[in-house]
This record gives structure tokens, C-alpha cells and sequence, in this order.
């Protein structure tokens, strides 16, 4: 047995040693003709489509501004929805409200929380002295409704997070109340559920800004559980304590 061959067996030896038991392929390959797999350099493979950035639009300059670049972001919701949802209340009065998304009677009416569960909002905040006209301003992550009611998805949010802080930007609050886990997760950044945030103050983060900003139960899931309407009640009172002392530290 010449050389050549002594060497194949000790190389088809080692092979097997090593587990490699079976052939690839059904025909042999000539290893001097095909090229090197191992270093042949292999095209980047473009990213998908869905993670390729927008390009991102100047910062809108006013709320007027911001509405309509809202009602140009390319996003398959504004396809089924009817009208743009952007926000209502008072912009100055210090106070702004965020929740999840429109639904039907806001879609078909173009306004945040003007449904059942907008109608006990108002109600709730009435009972610590607020009201739309002066009291707070609201508006939603979404500014269109998800086809069925349907929770927001994580894309969905993504895309419109921009645009919400810059919504507190122009709106300027010196408090935010989150309501439910949508809008917490959204502006928190935070992994606990909406029970485990709900009953204490936290901070949304806008560039040097730090804006107070306190979770508790979105209405409508007090609609579902009666029962949780005294945590809520807990949280209402923990906002009216902050209004109270902001007003106070106010008064010469």
C-alpha cells in the first residue's frame, strides 16, 4: 500500500473516531475543484423589511403639527380605523392622562375615552374635583383603534412611542397618570404587570426631564372587576395628595 492510500485510511479512521459515521452526500465531491465552503466569503443577508428604520420626521413643532404627522405614519391601523383619536381635555392644565388605545365609540367619534370606560374615567376624576375642561388633558399610545378592541402589539407601540413623547413634550405636564399596563409597559419600559406598578409614582424619562408619573388600573378592567375599584380609589387619592401639595408649595 503506497503512501497516498495509507494516509486516506488514517484520515477515514479519524473520521470515524470523531462520529462521522455517514456520507453527506450521494456523489463525491472533488474538493480541488468545488469551492471552500469554510472560507469562502459568504453575502450579508439584507435585514427583513420589518426592521428596516423609517425615516424619521423633523419633531413636530405644535400639537396641531403632531396630529398630522400622526395621520401620515404608514401603519396597516389607520387602513381599518375611521378617525384619527389624538387627544382631548386641557393641554395647560399641568396634568396629562395616557392610556392604551381608542375603541369603537372614540374611533367613530375621533376622541379618547368617550366610551363606558371614558365615562367612569371622568366620572373617578370628578370625585377628587377634575374635570376635561381644566383639569387634565388625555390622550392614548394609539392613536388609532386596533381592528376588534384588540391589545396593541409590541410593533405597534414601538412605532407610535416616538411620536407619544413627544406628545408630553409639547403637552408639558408636570404629571402623568398611566393607565393600565399598555401604557405603562410602553413609557416605563417596566416588565411587571400593571398590579405590581399600580399604587406608586414613578418617573418617565424625556431627554434632562424627569416627569412624575403615577400607574394605576385602566377603566375599563374596572369595568370587568368591580372589586379593584378600591385600588384604584387608593390611587386617585395618592393624585389628588400630589395635586394638593404641588398647589400649596404654589401659594406665597
Amino acid at each position: 500500500m503506497d503512501g497516498s492510500a495509507t494516509a486516506l485510511l488514517a484520515a477515514l479512521r479519524l473520521q470515524l473516531e470523531w462520529g462521522a459515521d455517514e456520507a453527506l452526500g450521494d456523489d463525491p465531491r472533488d474538493r480541488l475543484a468545488a469551492p471552500n465552503l469554510a472560507t469562502s466569503p459568504v453575502p450579508a443577508a439584507p435585514p427583513p423589511p420589518a426592521l428596516v428604520a423609517a425615516p424619521v420626521p423633523p419633531p413636530a413643532a405644535s400639537l396641531a403639527a403632531l396630529a398630522e404627522v400622526l395621520r401620515g405614519v404608514d401603519c396597516a391601523l389607520r387602513e381599518t380605523a375611521t378617525n384619527l383619536v389624538f387627544g382631548d381635555g386641557d393641554p395647560a392644565s399641568g396634568l396629562m392622562l395616557i392610556g392604551e388605545a381608542p375603541g369603537a365609540d372614540e374611533d367613530r367619534l375621533g376622541k379618547p375615552f368617550v366610551g363606558v370606560s371614558g365615562q367612569l374615567l371622568d366620572r373617578m376624576l370628578a370625585s377628587i374635583g377634575l374635570n376635561r375642561e381644566s383639569g387634565f388633558y388625555i390622550t392614548n399610545i394609539l392613536p388609532w383603534r386596533p381592528p376588534g378592541n384588540r391589545t396593541p402589539t409590541d410593533a405597534e407601540m414601538a412605532l407610535f412611542l416616538p411620536h407619544v413623547r413627544r406628545h408630553i413634550e409639547l403637552v408639558a405636564p408636570r404629571n402623568l397618570v398611566l393607565l393600565g399596563g399598555v401604557a405603562a409597559k410602553a413609557l416605563l419600559g417596566a416588565k411587571d404587570g400593571i398590579t405590581r406598578l399600580r399604587g406608586r409614582w414613578h418617573e418617565v424619562a424625556l431627554g434632562d426631564r424627569r416627569v412624575p408619573a403615577l400607574a394605576t388600573l385602566h377603566p375599563a378592567y374596572l369595568l370587568r372587576n368591580p372589586a379593584a375599584k378600591r385600588d384604584a380609589w387608593h390611587d386617585l387619592l395618592m393624585l389628588r395628595r400630589r395635586l394638593d401639595g404641588e398647589s400649596r408649595e404654589k401659594t406665597p
